[in-house]
């Protein structure tokens, strides 16, 4: 009899896999992210439920038609601007952080490359002491 484990804290179940067909359970109530973690999961959920709620409020209130698209589009611009000053706050970061990663690089390769010399210079040493000595 083969056995089948099921989700990470589940416990082992037995039993017999017949064919292709096999046995699923669901966990009611509890979400789990397949990589342990549940804070970008619950920022996502977060953040979705803002707009949902923001939106059914837009869409609820009492305002005209002409109120709530000026509302509308003054709300896309503001995130419109919101989300670009972050991408370029991000893209400074980002162009930071490869600048320091590319001077370790160089830092490191430079000093493999003196040591890599000092080596050469090692071993042939007295290969070149016996040719001239010849």
């Amino acid at each position: 009899m083969e056995t089948q484990r099921l989700g990470n804290r589940s416990k082992w179940l037995d039993a017999p896999l017949v064919g292709r067909k096999e046995v699923f359970i669901m966990r009611i109530g509890r979400y789990e992210s397949s990589e342990g973690s549940n804070v970008g999961t619950a920022i996502t959920f977060l953040l979705i439920g803002l707009g949902a709620g923001a939106l059914a409020g837009l869409l609820l209130a009492p305002k005209s038609g002409r109120e709530l698209r000026r509302d509308i589009k003054r709300g896309y611009d503001d995130t419109k601007d919101a989300v670009g000053e972050w991408a370029e706050e991000t893209a400074e970061t980002v162009k930071g952080r490869v600048r320091e990663a590319g001077e370790r690089v160089r830092d490191v390769s430079a000093d493999l490359a003196e040591d890599l010399r000092d080596a050469v210079r090692e071993k042939t040493e007295p290969l070149r002491r016996a040719i001239k000595r010849s």
